[in-house]
Protein backbone atom coordinates (compact mmCIF):
# COMPACT_ATOMS: atom_id res chain seq x y z
CA UNK A 1 0.00 0.00 0.00
CA UNK A 2 1.52 3.89 -0.79
CA UNK A 3 0.01 6.74 0.47
CA UNK A 4 -0.80 10.01 -0.65
CA UNK A 5 -2.43 12.94 0.34
CA UNK A 6 -5.53 12.60 -2.40
CA UNK A 7 -7.35 9.83 -4.56
CA UNK A 8 -9.36 11.74 -6.58
CA UNK A 9 -12.05 9.07 -8.41
CA UNK A 10 -14.17 10.44 -11.60
CA UNK A 11 -16.04 8.79 -14.27
CA UNK A 12 -14.02 9.87 -17.11
CA UNK A 13 -10.39 10.99 -16.92
CA UNK A 14 -8.86 12.84 -20.42
CA UNK A 15 -5.03 12.78 -19.40
CA UNK A 16 -3.73 14.66 -23.04
CA UNK A 17 -0.79 12.77 -22.24
CA UNK A 18 1.77 11.15 -24.87
CA UNK A 19 -0.52 8.55 -25.22
CA UNK A 20 -3.87 10.83 -25.73
CA UNK A 21 -5.60 7.92 -22.93
CA UNK A 22 -9.10 8.25 -21.78
CA UNK A 23 -9.50 6.01 -18.79
CA UNK A 24 -13.49 5.62 -17.86
CA UNK A 25 -14.20 4.81 -13.86
CA UNK A 26 -10.89 6.18 -13.16
CA UNK A 27 -8.56 8.05 -10.58
CA UNK A 28 -5.87 9.99 -10.25
CA UNK A 29 -3.33 9.73 -7.41
CA UNK A 30 -1.85 13.09 -5.75
CA UNK A 31 1.11 14.17 -3.10
CA UNK A 32 2.72 17.00 -2.58
CA UNK A 33 1.08 18.46 -5.41
CA UNK A 34 1.87 16.15 -7.97
CA UNK A 35 0.19 13.17 -9.66
CA UNK A 36 1.76 9.98 -8.62
CA UNK A 37 -0.66 7.74 -9.93
CA UNK A 38 -3.14 7.56 -12.84
CA UNK A 39 -5.21 4.44 -13.88
CA UNK A 40 -8.59 2.07 -13.08
CA UNK A 41 -10.46 2.96 -10.06
CA UNK A 42 -10.32 -0.72 -8.97
CA UNK A 43 -6.82 -1.10 -9.45
CA UNK A 44 -5.90 2.36 -7.90
CA UNK A 45 -8.46 1.42 -4.48
CA UNK A 46 -5.66 -1.35 -4.19
CA UNK A 47 -2.98 0.38 -4.40
CA UNK A 48 -3.42 3.89 -2.74
CA UNK A 49 -4.49 4.98 0.95
CA UNK A 50 -4.96 8.60 0.33
CA UNK A 51 -5.81 11.63 3.59
CA UNK A 52 -8.49 12.62 1.45
CA UNK A 53 -10.87 10.81 -0.85
CA UNK A 54 -12.66 12.82 -3.60
CA UNK A 55 -15.11 11.24 -5.61
CA UNK A 56 -16.01 13.24 -8.13
CA UNK A 57 -19.14 11.03 -9.11
CA UNK A 58 -20.19 11.49 -13.03
CA UNK A 59 -17.47 13.84 -14.21
CA UNK A 60 -15.15 14.33 -16.46
CA UNK A 61 -11.56 15.37 -15.50
CA UNK A 62 -9.41 16.68 -17.66
CA UNK A 63 -5.93 18.85 -17.10
CA UNK A 64 -6.50 22.51 -16.18
CA UNK A 65 -6.90 24.87 -19.07
CA UNK A 66 -3.99 27.65 -19.85
CA UNK A 67 -5.23 31.22 -20.64
CA UNK A 68 -2.19 31.83 -23.19
CA UNK A 69 -2.62 35.69 -23.05
CA UNK A 70 -4.68 38.25 -21.25
CA UNK A 71 -5.01 41.03 -19.29
CA UNK A 72 -6.80 39.88 -16.15
CA UNK A 73 -7.36 43.99 -14.39
CA UNK A 74 -9.22 44.47 -17.36
CA UNK A 75 -12.52 43.25 -15.98
CA UNK A 76 -13.18 46.47 -14.47
CA UNK A 77 -13.16 47.88 -18.01
CA UNK A 78 -15.19 44.52 -19.13
CA UNK A 79 -18.88 46.55 -21.70
CA UNK A 80 -16.89 49.77 -21.74
CA UNK A 81 -16.50 50.38 -24.97
CA UNK A 82 -16.99 47.83 -27.91
CA UNK A 83 -17.74 47.20 -31.14
CA UNK A 84 -15.12 49.68 -32.14
CA UNK A 85 -11.60 48.97 -34.50
CA UNK A 86 -8.53 48.44 -32.95
CA UNK A 87 -7.01 51.13 -32.84
CA UNK A 88 -9.75 53.14 -32.01
CA UNK A 89 -10.64 51.46 -28.83
CA UNK A 90 -7.32 52.09 -27.42
CA UNK A 91 -6.91 55.62 -28.06
CA UNK A 92 -10.39 56.79 -27.37
CA UNK A 93 -11.24 54.20 -24.77
CA UNK A 94 -8.69 52.06 -23.33
CA UNK A 95 -5.81 54.33 -22.79
CA UNK A 96 -7.86 57.34 -21.71
CA UNK A 97 -8.73 55.79 -18.31
CA UNK A 98 -5.25 53.35 -17.51
CA UNK A 99 -3.70 56.72 -17.63
CA UNK A 100 -5.77 57.23 -14.19
CA UNK A 101 -5.86 53.46 -12.64
CA UNK A 102 -3.86 52.33 -9.33
CA UNK A 103 -2.06 49.47 -7.91
CA UNK A 104 -5.20 48.84 -6.00
CA UNK A 105 -8.10 49.22 -8.70
CA UNK A 106 -5.13 46.43 -10.91
CA UNK A 107 -5.46 44.34 -7.80
CA UNK A 108 -9.45 44.22 -7.99
CA UNK A 109 -10.03 43.70 -11.32
CA UNK A 110 -7.27 40.66 -11.79
CA UNK A 111 -8.54 39.14 -8.72
CA UNK A 112 -11.44 39.44 -10.32
CA UNK A 113 -10.38 38.11 -13.00
CA UNK A 114 -8.51 35.17 -11.83
CA UNK A 115 -12.04 34.40 -10.20
CA UNK A 116 -13.90 34.41 -13.33
CA UNK A 117 -11.01 32.02 -14.93
CA UNK A 118 -11.13 29.65 -11.73
CA UNK A 119 -15.09 29.18 -12.21
CA UNK A 120 -14.79 28.25 -15.94
CA UNK A 121 -11.70 25.57 -15.21
CA UNK A 122 -8.26 27.60 -16.07
CA UNK A 123 -5.40 27.32 -13.96
CA UNK A 124 -3.13 28.84 -15.36
CA UNK A 125 -2.35 32.50 -17.68
CA UNK A 126 0.19 34.45 -19.09
CA UNK A 127 -0.58 38.01 -18.31
CA UNK A 128 0.23 41.75 -19.39
CA UNK A 129 -0.85 44.54 -17.42
CA UNK A 130 0.29 47.80 -16.12
CA UNK A 131 1.15 47.54 -12.19
CA UNK A 132 2.40 44.26 -12.29
CA UNK A 133 3.30 43.64 -8.98
CA UNK A 134 -0.54 44.08 -8.01
CA UNK A 135 -1.60 41.24 -10.79
CA UNK A 136 1.04 38.80 -9.58
CA UNK A 137 -0.62 39.82 -5.88
CA UNK A 138 -3.78 38.86 -7.12
CA UNK A 139 -2.53 36.14 -8.79
CA UNK A 140 -0.68 34.54 -5.72
CA UNK A 141 -4.11 35.18 -3.69
CA UNK A 142 -6.43 33.35 -6.01
CA UNK A 143 -3.65 30.16 -6.14
CA UNK A 144 -3.40 29.56 -9.98
CA UNK A 145 -0.37 29.77 -11.63
CA UNK A 146 0.57 33.07 -13.87
CA UNK A 147 3.85 34.19 -15.71
CA UNK A 148 3.15 38.33 -15.74
CA UNK A 149 4.85 41.10 -15.70
CA UNK A 150 5.08 44.81 -16.48
CA UNK A 151 3.74 46.48 -19.69
CA UNK A 152 6.56 47.98 -21.08
CA UNK A 153 5.54 51.55 -23.05
CA UNK A 154 7.46 54.09 -24.52
CA UNK A 155 5.23 56.72 -23.38
CA UNK A 156 4.35 57.52 -19.69
CA UNK A 157 1.71 55.44 -18.16
CA UNK A 158 -0.22 55.05 -14.53
CA UNK A 159 2.19 52.49 -13.20
CA UNK A 160 5.89 54.26 -14.93
CA UNK A 161 7.15 57.66 -16.34
CA UNK A 162 8.39 55.09 -19.00
CA UNK A 163 10.20 52.04 -20.39
CA UNK A 164 13.63 52.50 -18.13
CA UNK A 165 11.38 52.62 -14.81
CA UNK A 166 8.88 49.42 -16.70
CA UNK A 167 12.20 47.06 -17.10
CA UNK A 168 13.41 47.79 -13.64
CA UNK A 169 10.06 47.00 -11.83
CA UNK A 170 10.03 43.60 -14.08
CA UNK A 171 13.83 42.81 -13.06
CA UNK A 172 12.38 43.45 -9.38
CA UNK A 173 9.65 41.09 -9.60
CA UNK A 174 11.53 38.56 -11.49
CA UNK A 175 13.94 38.53 -8.65
CA UNK A 176 11.05 38.60 -6.36
CA UNK A 177 9.39 35.72 -7.87
CA UNK A 178 12.47 33.40 -8.76
CA UNK A 179 11.39 30.92 -6.38
CA UNK A 180 7.79 31.00 -6.41
CA UNK A 181 6.16 27.94 -7.05
CA UNK A 182 3.14 29.06 -9.39
CA UNK A 183 4.41 32.47 -10.06
CA UNK A 184 7.27 33.11 -12.81
CA UNK A 185 7.70 36.75 -14.48
CA UNK A 186 7.97 37.47 -18.29
CA UNK A 187 9.55 40.96 -20.10
CA UNK A 188 6.59 42.06 -21.67
CA UNK A 189 7.09 44.82 -24.61
CA UNK A 190 4.00 45.84 -25.36
CA UNK A 191 4.51 45.92 -29.37
CA UNK A 192 6.07 47.48 -32.27
CA UNK A 193 3.89 50.44 -32.27
CA UNK A 194 4.07 51.45 -28.71
CA UNK A 195 8.10 50.67 -28.21
CA UNK A 196 10.78 51.79 -30.24
CA UNK A 197 13.38 50.02 -31.78
CA UNK A 198 15.93 51.06 -28.64
CA UNK A 199 13.31 49.95 -26.20
CA UNK A 200 12.70 46.78 -27.85
CA UNK A 201 16.34 45.99 -27.66
CA UNK A 202 16.70 46.68 -24.18
CA UNK A 203 13.70 44.36 -23.24
CA UNK A 204 15.73 41.72 -24.99
CA UNK A 205 18.75 42.61 -23.27
CA UNK A 206 16.93 42.09 -19.98
CA UNK A 207 14.86 38.67 -20.92
CA UNK A 208 18.52 37.65 -22.13
CA UNK A 209 20.45 38.60 -18.70
CA UNK A 210 17.54 37.27 -16.53
CA UNK A 211 16.45 34.00 -18.37
CA UNK A 212 13.21 35.34 -18.67
CA UNK A 213 10.62 34.35 -21.58
CA UNK A 214 9.24 38.00 -23.89
CA UNK A 215 5.86 38.14 -24.44
CA UNK A 216 4.00 41.13 -27.00
CA UNK A 217 1.33 41.54 -28.80
CA UNK A 218 2.58 40.95 -32.60
CA UNK A 219 1.43 42.06 -36.46
CA UNK A 220 -2.30 41.89 -34.84
CA UNK A 221 -3.93 44.48 -37.63
CA UNK A 222 -2.93 45.12 -41.35
CA UNK A 223 -2.94 48.59 -39.38
CA UNK A 224 0.26 47.82 -37.29
CA UNK A 225 1.56 46.44 -39.78
CA UNK A 226 1.21 49.77 -41.81
CA UNK A 227 2.94 52.04 -39.27
CA UNK A 228 5.36 49.60 -38.63
CA UNK A 229 6.40 50.01 -42.48
CA UNK A 230 5.88 53.75 -42.74
CA UNK A 231 8.33 54.03 -39.19
CA UNK A 232 11.00 51.18 -39.97
CA UNK A 233 10.44 49.84 -43.59
CA UNK A 234 9.95 46.84 -42.14
CA UNK A 235 7.35 44.58 -41.07
CA UNK A 236 6.74 43.43 -37.19
CA UNK A 237 7.84 40.06 -37.50
CA UNK A 238 10.81 40.90 -39.71
CA UNK A 239 11.50 44.04 -37.12
CA UNK A 240 11.29 41.52 -33.98
CA UNK A 241 13.73 38.99 -35.84
CA UNK A 242 16.12 42.16 -37.11
CA UNK A 243 16.26 42.99 -32.98
CA UNK A 244 17.21 39.32 -31.99
CA UNK A 245 13.67 39.39 -29.89
CA UNK A 246 12.80 35.87 -31.65
CA UNK A 247 16.03 34.38 -30.17
CA UNK A 248 14.55 34.23 -26.98
CA UNK A 249 11.58 32.32 -25.91
CA UNK A 250 9.42 34.42 -26.47
CA UNK A 251 5.26 34.32 -26.51
CA UNK A 252 3.58 36.40 -29.70
CA UNK A 253 0.23 37.21 -28.90
CA UNK A 254 -2.37 37.07 -32.42
CA UNK A 255 0.32 37.38 -35.27
CA UNK A 256 -2.82 37.90 -37.33
CA UNK A 257 -0.90 39.66 -40.50
CA UNK A 258 1.73 37.24 -41.08
CA UNK A 259 2.97 35.79 -44.65
CA UNK A 260 3.85 32.54 -45.39
CA UNK A 261 7.28 33.53 -45.69
CA UNK A 262 7.13 35.03 -42.19
CA UNK A 263 5.48 31.48 -40.40
CA UNK A 264 8.51 29.45 -42.21
CA UNK A 265 10.69 32.18 -39.96
CA UNK A 266 8.41 32.21 -36.98
CA UNK A 267 9.06 28.10 -37.37
CA UNK A 268 12.68 28.35 -37.11
CA UNK A 269 12.54 30.20 -34.04
CA UNK A 270 12.04 29.97 -29.69
CA UNK A 271 8.37 31.53 -30.74
CA UNK A 272 4.95 30.18 -29.08
CA UNK A 273 1.90 32.11 -30.82
CA UNK A 274 -1.20 32.81 -29.02
CA UNK A 275 -4.47 33.01 -30.40
CA UNK A 276 -7.41 34.98 -29.68
CA UNK A 277 -10.18 33.69 -31.71
CA UNK A 278 -12.82 36.33 -30.09
CA UNK A 279 -11.15 39.07 -29.85
CA UNK A 280 -9.87 39.11 -33.13
CA UNK A 281 -13.16 38.22 -34.43
CA UNK A 282 -14.64 41.16 -32.20
CA UNK A 283 -12.05 43.76 -33.02
CA UNK A 284 -11.99 42.69 -36.72
CA UNK A 285 -8.36 42.34 -36.64
CA UNK A 286 -8.77 39.43 -39.23
CA UNK A 287 -8.21 35.64 -38.95
CA UNK A 288 -4.68 33.75 -37.83
CA UNK A 289 -3.80 31.51 -39.94
CA UNK A 290 -3.43 29.16 -37.31
CA UNK A 291 -4.02 25.94 -39.67
CA UNK A 292 -0.69 26.99 -41.11
CA UNK A 293 0.97 27.26 -38.09
CA UNK A 294 0.22 23.98 -37.15
CA UNK A 295 1.39 22.52 -40.26
CA UNK A 296 5.20 24.19 -39.66
CA UNK A 297 4.92 22.50 -36.22
CA UNK A 298 4.59 26.14 -35.04
CA UNK A 299 3.68 25.82 -31.36
CA UNK A 300 -0.36 27.62 -30.94
CA UNK A 301 -1.86 28.15 -27.74
CA UNK A 302 -5.30 29.96 -26.37
CA UNK A 303 -6.04 33.17 -25.37
CA UNK A 304 -9.01 35.16 -24.29
CA UNK A 305 -7.14 38.85 -24.73
CA UNK A 306 -8.30 41.10 -21.85
CA UNK A 307 -12.14 40.97 -20.84
CA UNK A 308 -12.67 44.23 -22.20
CA UNK A 309 -12.14 42.87 -25.93
CA UNK A 310 -13.80 39.34 -25.56
CA UNK A 311 -15.67 39.67 -23.07
CA UNK A 312 -14.41 36.66 -21.24
CA UNK A 313 -11.98 34.61 -19.73
CA UNK A 314 -13.27 31.59 -20.29
CA UNK A 315 -11.08 28.84 -22.59
CA UNK A 316 -14.18 26.97 -22.73
CA UNK A 317 -15.63 29.37 -25.23
CA UNK A 318 -12.26 29.91 -26.97
CA UNK A 319 -12.02 26.40 -27.90
CA UNK A 320 -15.23 26.25 -29.84
CA UNK A 321 -14.90 29.57 -31.35
CA UNK A 322 -11.58 28.66 -32.45
CA UNK A 323 -12.43 25.55 -33.96
CA UNK A 324 -15.52 26.55 -35.56
CA UNK A 325 -13.97 30.18 -36.96
CA UNK A 326 -11.16 27.92 -38.88
CA UNK A 327 -13.33 25.00 -40.03
CA UNK A 328 -15.47 28.45 -41.55
CA UNK A 329 -12.55 30.52 -43.09
CA UNK A 330 -11.04 27.23 -44.64
CA UNK A 331 -14.26 26.08 -45.95
CA UNK A 332 -13.14 22.79 -44.56
CA UNK A 333 -15.30 20.95 -41.91
CA UNK A 334 -11.76 18.80 -40.78
CA UNK A 335 -9.53 21.81 -39.95
CA UNK A 336 -8.81 21.88 -36.63
CA UNK A 337 -10.73 18.74 -35.12
CA UNK A 338 -11.63 18.93 -31.26
CA UNK A 339 -8.70 16.44 -30.13
CA UNK A 340 -6.34 19.39 -31.90
CA UNK A 341 -8.12 22.64 -30.10
CA UNK A 342 -7.88 20.98 -27.25
CA UNK A 343 -4.38 20.42 -27.22
CA UNK A 344 -4.54 24.21 -28.14
CA UNK A 345 -5.77 25.07 -24.53
CA UNK A 346 -3.25 22.17 -22.51
CA UNK A 347 -0.28 21.61 -24.14
CA UNK A 348 -0.16 24.57 -26.30
CA UNK A 349 -0.72 26.54 -23.55
CA UNK A 350 2.11 25.07 -21.57
CA UNK A 351 4.37 25.77 -24.67
CA UNK A 352 2.87 29.47 -24.34
CA UNK A 353 3.80 29.48 -20.46
CA UNK A 354 7.60 28.24 -21.26
CA UNK A 355 6.61 25.48 -18.86
CA UNK A 356 6.56 22.06 -20.53
CA UNK A 357 5.32 20.57 -17.28
CA UNK A 358 1.90 21.46 -17.54
CA UNK A 359 -0.75 20.61 -20.27
CA UNK A 360 -1.34 16.53 -18.92
CA UNK A 361 -2.16 14.66 -16.67
CA UNK A 362 0.77 11.81 -15.67
CA UNK A 363 2.86 11.10 -13.35
CA UNK A 364 5.21 13.31 -11.98
CA UNK A 365 3.44 16.19 -13.01
CA UNK A 366 1.65 18.84 -11.25
CA UNK A 367 -2.03 18.23 -10.06
CA UNK A 368 -3.64 20.90 -12.24
CA UNK A 369 -7.17 19.67 -13.24
CA UNK A 370 -10.56 20.72 -13.76
CA UNK A 371 -13.70 18.40 -12.92
CA UNK A 372 -17.29 18.84 -14.98
CA UNK A 373 -20.43 17.91 -14.17
CA UNK A 374 -21.41 15.48 -16.23
CA UNK A 375 -25.29 15.75 -15.19
CA UNK A 376 -25.42 18.84 -16.70
CA UNK A 377 -28.16 19.25 -19.87
CA UNK A 378 -25.86 20.10 -22.47
CA UNK A 379 -23.34 16.97 -21.85
CA UNK A 380 -25.62 14.60 -22.32
CA UNK A 381 -25.25 11.94 -23.68
CA UNK A 382 -22.17 11.12 -24.04
CA UNK A 383 -19.91 9.42 -26.36
CA UNK A 384 -17.50 11.05 -26.87
CA UNK A 385 -15.34 13.32 -24.04
CA UNK A 386 -13.33 15.65 -26.19
CA UNK A 387 -15.96 16.62 -28.22
CA UNK A 388 -17.74 17.47 -25.32
CA UNK A 389 -14.99 19.60 -23.83
CA UNK A 390 -14.38 22.10 -27.26
CA UNK A 391 -18.30 21.49 -28.92
CA UNK A 392 -20.44 21.63 -26.00
CA UNK A 393 -19.35 22.42 -22.58
CA UNK A 394 -19.34 26.60 -21.64
CA UNK A 395 -16.93 26.11 -18.72
CA UNK A 396 -20.22 26.86 -16.05
CA UNK A 397 -19.75 22.92 -16.07
CA UNK A 398 -16.84 23.00 -13.87
CA UNK A 399 -17.70 21.91 -10.46
CA UNK A 400 -14.01 21.54 -9.64
CA UNK A 401 -10.61 23.38 -9.89
CA UNK A 402 -7.26 22.58 -8.55
CA UNK A 403 -4.13 23.59 -8.94
CA UNK A 404 -0.68 21.82 -7.45
CA UNK A 405 -2.99 19.52 -5.33
CA UNK A 406 -4.91 22.10 -3.82
CA UNK A 407 -8.48 22.70 -4.57
CA UNK A 408 -9.13 26.56 -5.63
CA UNK A 409 -12.74 26.42 -6.50
CA UNK A 410 -15.60 23.95 -5.49
CA UNK A 411 -19.03 23.83 -6.12
CA UNK A 412 -19.47 27.58 -5.93
CA UNK A 413 -16.91 28.04 -3.38
CA UNK A 414 -13.79 29.51 -3.96
CA UNK A 415 -11.52 28.88 -1.05
CA UNK A 416 -8.71 31.26 -1.10
CA UNK A 417 -10.78 34.64 -1.21
CA UNK A 418 -14.20 35.62 -0.01
CA UNK A 419 -16.13 36.30 -3.34
CA UNK A 420 -19.25 38.39 -2.10
CA UNK A 421 -16.97 41.42 -0.86
CA UNK A 422 -15.21 41.07 -4.25
CA UNK A 423 -17.87 41.38 -6.53
CA UNK A 424 -18.86 44.47 -3.80
CA UNK A 425 -15.56 46.36 -4.34
CA UNK A 426 -15.53 45.52 -8.31
CA UNK A 427 -19.63 47.30 -7.99
CA UNK A 428 -17.82 50.24 -5.97
CA UNK A 429 -14.82 50.64 -8.62
CA UNK A 430 -17.34 50.74 -11.77
CA UNK A 431 -17.40 55.03 -10.63
CA UNK A 432 -14.17 55.43 -11.00
CA UNK A 433 -13.95 54.16 -13.88
CA UNK A 434 -16.82 55.70 -15.53
CA UNK A 435 -15.49 59.09 -14.45
CA UNK A 436 -12.04 58.25 -15.89
CA UNK A 437 -13.85 57.61 -19.33
CA UNK A 438 -15.55 61.27 -19.11
CA UNK A 439 -18.96 59.49 -18.38
CA UNK A 440 -21.40 60.31 -15.06
CA UNK A 441 -21.46 57.49 -13.11
CA UNK A 442 -25.50 56.68 -13.01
Amino acid sequence: MQYCDILLHAAHIVTQDEQGRILDNASLAIADGLVVGIGPRADMDALWQAARVMDMGNSLVLPGLINAHTHAAMTLLRGLADDMPLMDWLGKSIFPVEKQLTADLTRLGSLLGYAEMLRTGTTACVDMYLFAEASLEAAHTAGLRCLGGEAVFDFPGAACAGPEQALEKTLALAEKYRSHPRLRVAVNPHSVYTCSPQTLGACRDLAHSQNLPLHIHLAETPQETALCLSAHAMRPTALCHSLGLLDLPCTLAHVVDVSAEELDLLARTKAVVAHNPSSNMKLASGTAPVPAMLERGLPVGLGTDGPASNNRLNIFVEMDRCALLHKLAEKNPTVLPAEQTLHMATTGGAAAMHDMRLGRLAAGRPADCVALNLDAPGLQPLYSPVSHIVYAATGMETRMTMVGGEVLYEDGRFSRFDYPALCAEARAARDFVLRAAGRKPA
